[in-house]
């Protein structure tokens, strides 16, 4: 699973509790950016949503 840094970012921010809105604020980009992202992300780890996805992240960085 190879992820751009910025993915690793919005994966970060998502495994928090943030929104696609949220992320977006934080990381200076467009809500459909955030969007782009969070779809790359599921898609590239085969998450099916993101609960998923952030399971997948925290078991996969402890």
């Amino acid at each position: 699973m190879y992820l751009t840094t910025r993915e690793q970012e919005v994966l970060d921010l998502m495994s928090k509790g943030y929104t696609n809105k949220e992320i977006a604020e934080k990381l200076i980009i467009s809500s459909h950016t955030a969007k782009a992202h969070v779809s790359s992300i599921m898609h590239k780890i085969g998450a099916a949503n993101r609960v998923q996805a952030t399971r997948i992240y925290i078991t996969n960085t402890l």
